[in-house]
């Protein structure tokens, strides 16, 4: 059977500049595909199931994630020649460093930590936690670094899916764990905080990708991502959940 050859209008429908509509809409399909919201860790943890000791571990482990934003924005922000690109981006690292005026979101984790009963001074220092959370976050550094500005972007869009997360996390978490609403601050500040900076990062993607493949290198970007943070659940779930497997050096639930 001869192969038939492409219709020229739908070649050119193929490879067309997605709108930003168009563009949003594909990368909230990653997140509906991808995002870590569907992980069993955290349906665990949303149904009330894991014990004091399991998010113990949770929040050790994600603190390093935690701790490496500002980071990870400081290096995107030193890659923008724009000067109004810097100074709309200053505000990320702000958001979580804090400033004279506010703790940071760094800060507020480590009181979710301290919530849990963890020491605060462990967890700065990063005693216990998993290998593969340091493999999976350094990964994201090293996305940021080594591909394009757009791609580093497009990296941080999760925040397009964070805010619908987060205020499910958090009444899930003031039912079944109420012994820690008074370390859910870093919640409540991500909810104003995230839908402002993904805005400015879908703009930011559709406005300088050149090409339908730039746009689709940038669309990966977010699905390396999605990947990332998937991938710190699953190491949290073999270690603490099911096998419950911890390696050598890493957070022991006590009584486990």
């Amino acid at each position: 059977m001869a192969v038939q050859p492409v219709a020229p209008q739908a070649a050119n429908r193929d490879n067309r500049l997605l709108s930003v509509d168009e563009l949003r809409e594909q990368l909230q399909a990653v997140g509906e595909e991808r995002y870590h919201h569907k992980h069993p860790f955290h349906l665990l943890m949303h149904e009330g199931k894991l014990s004091r000791g399991q998010l113990q571990a949770w929040a050790l482990n994600r603190y390093y994630y935690q701790s490496i934003i500002p980071m990870k924005d400081a290096i995107i922000l030193s890659r923008g020649p724009d000067p109004v690109f810097r100074r709309a981006w200053r505000k990320r690292v702000v958001d979580h460093d804090g400033d004279a005026t506010s703790e940071g979101g760094v800060k507020r984790w480590i009181k979710l930590a301290e919530a849990t009963g963890l020491d605060g001074a462990d967890v700065r220092a990063g005693k216990g936690i998993l290998p593969a959370t340091r493999f999976a976050v350094n990964e994201y550094l090293n996305i940021v670094r080594s591909r394009s500005l757009l791609e580093a972007v497009a990296s941080s869009l999760t925040e397009l899916f964070s805010p619908q997360l987060i205020t499910l996390r958090v009444d899930k978490l003031r039912q079944h764990y109420p012994w820690l609403s008074g370390g859910l601050d870093y919640f409540e500040a991500r909810l104003y905080q995230a839908p402002e900076d993904s805005q400015f990062a879908v703009n930011y993607v559709h406005d300088n990708a050149q090409t339908r493949a730039e746009q689709d290198l940038a669309i990966q970007a977010l699905r390396d991502k999605c990947d990332i943070l998937w991938a710190q659940l699953d190491a949290l779930y073999f270690a603490y959940v099911q096998p419950g497997w911890p390696p050598p050096g890493a957070f022991r639930v006590e009584g486990a």
